[in-house]
């Protein structure tokens, strides 16, 4: 299998980074969607000061939805799946704890915003139904604000944090 290059920016497009804290969850599911609703406009990315793996009881339940995320990859900041000049249009942190260490401490160039998408720990599953039901929560909640927020480029300076 041959190795992936890093990925140019797309002059042409909008192009926007989620972060989160591991990079496993919420920024994962923006990415996706940003990409899979908007592929003319943006060109998303994500990315987190710890990387991690992606969760796997979100691919289960979004593949058992019809949305396949399997190829999605956890990112640092430094990761070689990230464009290399450090030159998005916006950065948009799904977590405000991570927004307030991280907001214009970055060596990325671009609009801070903070667009909160809440947290695993907002969870109140007592068994794997449950468990489910939240992660799709979660995602829809995602999706829809992606939705409403992205649809319309000039919307994003509205959200403008820092």
């Amino acid at each position: 299998m041959a190795k992936e290059t890093r990925p140019e920016r797309d002059r042409n497009k909008v192009s926007v980074l989620f972060v989160d804290r591991k990079n496993d969850l919420q920024s994962q599911l923006a990415e996706y969607y940003t990409n899979k609703q908007f592929p003319g406009i943006y060109q998303a990315f994500s990315a987190g000061p710890e990387p991690d793996i992606i969760d796997c009881d979100m691919i289960i339940t979004m593949y058992a939805e019809s949305e396949d995320i399997r190829r999605q990859r956890s990112k640092g900041f430094d990761s070689e799946y990230l464009p290399a000049d450090h030159g998005y249009d916006y950065i948009i942190y799904t977590r405000p704890d991570v927004f307030e260490e991280l907001a214009g401490k970055t060596v990325w160039k671009g609009k801070q915003i903070l667009a909160d998408m809440g947290s695993k720990d907002d969870f109140a599953a007592t068994d794997d139904k449950e468990l489910s039901e939240d992660y799709m929560r979660m995602a829809l909640r995602i999706r829809e604000w992606v939705r409403e927020n992205m649809e319309d480029p000039r919307k994003l300076k509205e959200l403008v944090s820092a």
